[in-house]
């Protein structure tokens, strides 16, 4: 990882997810490493805040949406004059899992921000990428994605698949100049730890700050590397998750 500060001077980013937490923090780095930043968030005010503070733009994105993925790329395109970065982040707990009073409406929401909002975004996301011969793609992932969950089965579920979605979509780009990458953060500050800080530390696990994560995924942003993993957690260096005796990208 980079110790250098980048210049991200004349790139453009699209942050989801970006009015809070993980979100607002990658995007205050991408700002201040000097891309122009395209906020999308389903929370209208607090979206258009973050916009406000880093001088970028924002667009109203519910990232289960296919349509409304399409149309916030669109809008960075015209607004920004292109895109070179993504980071695909939005995401929601579960709040269900099954047994007597499992609910089918919350494990769609689940899936539809935590693994439809990654696919749909990077659909959307390839062409505006293309034009601009490259870019580079970082999805949130987590901890859950590489560990079991037993109290939140489902959100391990969808971040799994983030990982495996990343770990194949890194070298099925390498010939578009595409970089893509994902984070895995153990407990970060974010709209999901909000007022669990505590209780979490109580076991002795501490929140890592959102800006800790974001400069990581900084540094994945302006690496070399693909379709890596980074884990994050307190404490230890941020590192590559080794997928030991499984086939694939090391």
């Amino acid at each position: 990882m980079g110790t250098m500060s980048p210049d991200l001077s004349g790139k453009v980013a699209l942050v989801t997810g970006a009015a809070s937490g993980l979100g607002a923090a990658t995007a205050r780095a991408l700002a201040g490493a000097g891309a122009t930043v395209v906020a999308a968030d389903i929370d209208e005010a607090g979206g258009a805040a973050i916009a406000e503070e880093l001088s970028g733009h924002f667009v109203v994105l519910d990232v289960s949406d296919f349509d409304q993925n399409v149309a916030a790329v669109a809008f960075a395109v015209e607004k920004a004059g292109g895109l070179d970065l993504a980071h695909l982040n939005a995401g929601v707990l579960t709040g269900t899992l099954p047994g007597e009073d499992f609910d089918p409406a919350l494990y769609r929401r689940a899936m539809g921000a935590n693994i439809d909002g990654v696919v749909y975004g990077t659909q959307a996301v390839l062409p505006a990428m293309k034009e601009r011969g490259g870019g580079s793609i970082v999805a949130t992932a987590s901890l859950g994605g590489l560990a079991a969950m037993p109290y939140e089965p489902i959100y391990a579920a969808n971040k799994h698949a983030v990982v495996g979605f990343t770990r194949s979509m890194g070298p099925a780009l390498a010939e578009e100049n595409i970089r893509f990458n994902a984070i895995c953060p153990g407990f970060a500050q974010s709209k999901m730890t909000a007022g669990a800080g505590e209780a979490i530390e109580q076991f002795g696990v501490p929140i890592i700050p959102a800006e800790t994560v974001a400069d990581v995924a900084l540094d994945l942003f302006t690496g070399d590397g693909t379709g890596e993993c980074w884990v994050i957690q307190p404490g230890r260096d941020p590192l590559a998750f080794r997928f030991r005796n499984v086939p694939g990208p090391r």
